[in-house]
């Protein structure tokens, strides 16, 4: 459902040089996980003999006993559900191969010769196997009574499911195989392995996994040999690895001395937008040797629970010194843009309109670090607030302690007379209060700090955040316009945890910043009651944190709205019901369409993240396109996992 496809890395309690026991172990855990709708798993190198058995390679009772073994294993995939594979040794022409199997539906699918034997150290390989480039010119062998296709260059689909084979050092590899497999559209690489462990090898094995996932834009799925391989100079611990796309989604416990094994829900469709928007991808040269095998139409499985984090602020890392590193970064990339641009422009001063919000409070901080770092006088930062009919005391007194905290320039010019008299001048009634009301306060704030800016020789720093650019929350020609948009790439979820991290490190602004993140998020342009603030924007364009959500899977992967909807619910568990996050989605949907025409004109700002909806740099799309399929979608949509 929606892409999703389960997939394991299994770790079998190993009988040294005995195919017949070890065989009932492998189908031990594949009993296990029947019930567990996997579509693929992959078993250690040599899974069935063990790798550590060395000269006994040679001993054809062994390799007898293995090929028994495989095809009891054949006959019991027809049962199974799922694809199997697992390393084996295969004898040709008298000359032994370290290969992997594909089995599937009472079949084996192909063979996979291991195209880097390693020869170094503990590794001996060359000593039991012949050099896989002796098969090149083979494209079939019989195999137990079949005649089945092998190569290193097969890649085994399904139509939408579709997978690849490398074996242990092939990822070790200058060119891993699977660069040429994932370019000729494999999605998920298997790698049946048998890697000893060394103090530190682990890490740097995992780093290898997650690494190649990234740069294939692919899943990887890795198994390793466990500890009762022999012990004679080596010992395994059975590490079991699955990675998507540059993040580890399960990684198993090593040092087991049980079978074990671990799954993860792989999302195809991801990996399909990430491919086709990733043009250095789309560059790379298909391999014309590549053959295609047909798997059975039998997946995906039936996935009830979905077997993968997904998380609710996806612009916003979870691991927290993770979070203050990025915090860290994106200031710097706020104050050396911003640095450039004043070089650039030879403006020697910076206006912003401060409000006590979130997003002036960020562009004022970032600001007072730039002009930090070129040790610039903090008064050329000209702070002005401009209360209106809606400003509260709050915002109002935090935005003016903020500026004389930050030694700025402060300046206080009051709008509403301002805004009267434009009423006035184009006979609008001033207690209809709809938005034309609101947008002549916004304008009136623009044309202010525009006008300070042409006085002070000094240019207007706008405010506005990602996710008010997503929804086009912004008065055109009003907020919506700035010389420079510096928080322009930050969503305002992000916002949040820099505004913290600020706190966290800046203990004279500490209980200011820590009043300003507890402040409702509000345009303060309606009149408040009683110094309360009514016009509280999520409460009208709903929950900035689902809209996030909503924008990045839109914009990242392309999903559909029955997806975005799928999966918040999932992130947000029981914070909001699916009819809830149906109605701001359709709300974000309608937005993000209707609003395209402000993103088309904004102002240069730097960009931060992935997602950036520039015009010129990242997001180019039509003011007359309609979001009547996206609409439609999720209103048919049924299914939810």
């Amino acid at each position: 459902m929606f892409g999703f496809y389960r997939v394991a890395s299994a770790v079998p309690r190993l009988y040294l040089a005995n195919p017949k026991e070890n065989l009932k172990e492998i189908i031990k855990i594949l009993e296990e996980m029947k019930a567990k709708s996997i579509s693929a798993v992959v078993f250690p190198e040599m899974a069935l003999t063990g790798y550590t058995v060395s000269d006994l390679f040679f001993q054809k009772s062994l390799y007898y006993e293995q090929m028994k073994a495989l095809e009891e294993l054949k006959a019991y995939s027809a049962g199974f559900g799922g694809v199997i594979i697992l390393g084996i040794a295969i004898m040709l022409k008298d000359r032994l191969y370290n290969c992997a199997v594909v089995l599937q539906n009472g079949y084996i699918k192909g063979v996979i010769p291991k195209q880097f034997l390693p020869m170094k150290r503990e590794f001996y390989e060359k000593r039991h196997f012949s050099n896989p480039k002796e098969l090149e010119s083979l494209e079939s062998i019989e195999l137990l009574d079949e005649e089945v296709a092998i190569g290193s260059n097969l890649i085994f689909d399904d139509g939408e499911f579709n997978l690849a084979v490398e074996i242990c050092e092939d990822l070790w590899s200058l060119e891993p195989p699977s660069s040429k497999l994932a370019l000729s559209g494999a999605k998920i690489i298997f790698n049946p392995s048998a890697s000893n462990e060394l103090i530190g090898k682990a890490e740097y094995r995992a780093e290898l996994v997650r690494t190649q996932s990234a740069r294939t834009i692919s899943a990887y799925v890795y198994s390793s040999s466990g500890v009762w391989e022999s012990s004679t100079d080596t010992i395994f611990g059975g590490d079991s690895i699955i990675a998507e796309y540059g993040s580890i989604l399960a990684r198993g416990e090593r040092f087991n001395l049980q079978s074990s094994y671990i799954t993860a829900d792989i999302d195809i469709e991801r990996l399909n937008a990430l491919r086709v928007a990733e043009g250095n991808f789309n560059d790379g040269e298909l391999d014309s040797q590549i053959r295609v095998i047909k798997l059975d139409r039998l997946l995906p499985l039936a996935i009830h629970k979905l077997d993968r984090v997904i998380p609710p602020y996806p612009f916003v890392p979870s691991n927290e010194n993770e979070r203050e590193k990025r915090c860290q970064e994106i200031v710097s990339i706020q104050a050396y843009s911003l640095i450039r641009r004043l070089h650039a422009s030879k403006a020697q001063k910076a206006i912003i309109g401060i409000s006590g919000g979130l997003d002036s409070t960020l562009a004022l901080l970032s600001t007072h670090k730039a002009f930090e770092i070129e040790s610039r006088d903090s008064r050329d930062i000209i702070a002005v607030t401009m209360p209106g009919f809606g400003t509260t005391d709050r915002t109002y007194q935090n935005a003016i302690k903020l500026a004389k905290e930050l030694n700025v320039t402060l300046k206080e010019i009051d709008i509403t007379k301002l805004s009267l008299l434009e009423f006035e001048a184009i006979g609008y009634d001033k207690n209809k209060q709809d938005v034309t009301y609101e947008n002549v306060q916004a304008r009136a704030r623009t044309e202010i700090l525009m006008n300070i800016a042409n006085m002070q020789n000094g240019i207007v720093i706008g405010t506005g955040d990602l996710s008010e650019i997503a929804l086009g929350w912004s008065t055109y020609n009003g907020d919506h316009m700035s010389m420079y948009a510096l928080n322009s790439g930050i969503p305002k979820t992000l916002i949040r945890y820099i505004i913290e991290y600020f706190a966290k490190s800046e203990s004279n602004l500490k209980e200011i910043l820590e009043d300003i993140l507890n402040t409702p998020v509000s345009p303060e342009l309606l009149p408040h009651q009683d110094g309360e603030i009514t016009q509280k924007t999520e409460e009208i364009v709903g929950p900035y944190e689902l809209h996030d959500f909503f924008l990045y899977n839109f914009v990242k992967y392309g999903f559909r709205a029955s997806k975005i909807a799928t999966l918040a619910k999932i992130a947000f568990e029981d914070r909001y019901s699916l009819d809830e996050i149906k109605r701001w989605l359709r709300v974000f949907i309608s937005r993000f369409f209707s609003q395209q025409f402000k993103r088309s004109c904004m102002p240069d700002g730097p960009k931060v993240g992935t997602i950036s909806l520039s015009p010129r740099a990242d997001w180019r799309m039509p003011s007359d396109a309609s979001a009547q399929i996206w609409l439609d979608e999720l209103d048919d949509m049924e299914v939810i996992l």
